[in-house]
């Protein structure tokens, strides 16, 4: 039965394994993962309600492929809203991004609001046995040698971990006086859901590539997305209105005059569901880990929003960290084990933040002679395979390899989703990670048998018609090759010393 959420006034309990601060997209994907290994998880939330918004709602490939992985997809795609099928961008130029040499399922980036996605997950976190508490804003924390004690709103809970999940404005951050280097915002823009009553030709009918959502007119720059109903997410800016007070409330008047001058006097708001304002600073934090305080999405790293990268950046370190915390709390972990969340993590955000600096100068909506030129140049290149190919890769999370020792070339990285045959029957390769273990894949014969493996490690034998490049693979809980040989030779000889090193304790 589903844990219910709940608010301060009937939470009782003052201890848990983990305490995440956060309920949005990072902290509830930890919170599922947590659950599902198993590790007593409570949520705070200082929100008193979720919040109906649209914003972060692009799910890219990679990010689909773990979500199907934990079978979490398909609810989504339920509610996702209907778009062309059309390739991801960069920088908004006018060439979409080609996913399919990268042999995904999910080509194309998947549009759901965001309170949506966090409905999903939160189903999925209370079922599991994580509570959720909102109305629950943290207020003190004190780590020390053997735990943290979180404060939030008269609640004083007692955990073993804190993950900070709470934005780009971290209270967790800010009360341990951590630094959050980086670069300020240069520029600043207003995100809106709202209603539009009347509409004139130049307001988009259809969902598709960004490049076809974006215009200029009478000094601002402008997206209009359809999301159905007569909804859209209107997202706007101008030069001059770069001072503007990040907390000063969009008022309809801002609004309507964004509508007029990109869309015309015929383009009629009928009503705004929310708005609010957003800049592009660049920061990340120096360490994901202080003590037993842990950091993950915005409150470990934020960078301007192009790309659609932001929301697909904090999931996956909530992939990457939640079985990693479980086996350090369950006395499975390797010496490291723990402490690799930020080596391999933070080089990731640390790509990101990198070329969203370099979307940002190409995406200018006023770009100097020098600029436009350099966009023409980079839209010629976007056209040329081998170049489409790597920026797809990258934008899409496809072509992410974590570093692995042992110098097999699937070492790291991702194996698509492959059709296999067990003796049970036919499956998919995703389809063996809903439990959130970690998988060894004997599709030669090699594995011996009445081999005994670490507690949550499955084995499964199978076949596969498809080229894989290996006999063996060992996978991590959230899909990665860790270990991989070609015969059985090397099998018997790295397999045993590849499980101590990566995923467990063997005695």
């Amino acid at each position: 039965m589903a844990a219910p959420t709940k608010n301060v006034a009937t939470t009782a309990r003052t201890e848990t394994e983990v305490v995440v601060a956060g309920a949005g997209p990072t902290g509830l994907m930890l919170a599922c993962e947590l659950a599902l290994a198993g590790v007593e998880t409570l949520v705070l939330e200082k929100l008193p309600r979720p919040i109906q918004q649209v914003k972060g709602g692009a799910i890219q490939p990679r990010t689909a492929e773990l979500l199907q992985m934990r079978g979490l997809l398909e609810p989504l795609l339920r509610r996702a809203t209907p778009r062309e099928p059309v390739g991801g961008h960069f920088a908004a130029l006018p060439v979409p991004l080609d996913c399919t040499p990268w042999r995904t399922r999910h080509p194309f980036p998947l549009t759901i609001p965001q309170w949506e996605f966090e409905e999903v997950l939160e189903e999925r976190a209370t079922a599991g046995g994580a509570r959720i508490v909102r109305g629950a804003a943290v207020s003190g924390v004190e780590p020390d040698a053997h735990g943290v004690t979180v404060t939030a709103d008269g609640l004083r809970v007692r955990a073993r971990h804190l993950v900070a999940c709470d934005g780009g404005h971290s209270t967790v951050r800010k009360l341990l006086g951590l630094p959050f280097p980086g670069r300020p915002g240069t520029h600043q823009a207003v995100l809106a859901d709202i209603r539009l009553s009347a509409v004139s030709p130049l307001v988009p009918r259809r969902m598709g590539h960004m490049s076809t959502l974006t215009r200029q007119g009478g000094g601002y720059w402008a997206m209009l997305v359809p999301l159905g109903d007569d909804r859209y997410r209107f997202t706007f800016g101008r030069a001059d209105r770069a001072d503007t007070p990040r907390d000063a409330p969009v008022t309809a008047e801002e609004i309507t005059a964004a509508l007029h001058a990109v869309y015309g006097a015929r383009t009629v708001l009928g009503a705004v569901d929310n708005s609010s304002r957003f800049g592009d600073a660049t920061r990340q934090l120096e360490q994901y880990r202080v003590g037993r305080v842990l950091f993950a999405g915005d409150a470990a790293h934020i960078h301007p929003p192009l790309g659609g990268q932001g929301l697909n950046l904090g999931v996956q370190d909530a992939f990457n960290l939640g079985w990693k915390l479980a086996a350090a709390l369950q006395d499975r972990a390797p010496d490291g084990l723990l402490d690799s969340y930020h080596a391999e993590r933070h080089p990731v955000a640390a790509q990101v933040l990198h070329h969203t600096s370099a979307q940002r100068v190409l995406a200018l909506p006023n770009p100097s002679e020098d600029v436009a030129a350099l966009r023409d140049i980079f839209t010629d290149l976007l056209r040329l395979p081998d170049a489409n190919r790597h920026l797809a890769g990258l934008l899409s999370g496809l072509s992410l390899r974590y570093p692995s020792p042992g110098g097999h070339p699937l070492a790291g990285g991702r194996v698509p989703d492959l059709d296999l045959a067990t003796a049970s029957g036919p499956t998919r390769l995703s389809a063996l990670f809903g439990s959130g273990h970690a998988v060894l894949l004997d599709l030669g014969g090699v594995v011996p048998s009445g081999l005994r493996l670490p507690e949550r490690v499955d084995l499964v034998r199978a076949t596969c018609t498809d080229e894989v490049g290996a006999a063996a693979l060992l996978f991590r809980p959230d899909g990665y090759v860790c270990w991989a040989a070609d015969d059985s030779a090397a099998c018997h000889e790295t397999l045993r010393s590849a499980l101590a090193a990566h995923l467990a304790k063997i005695s």
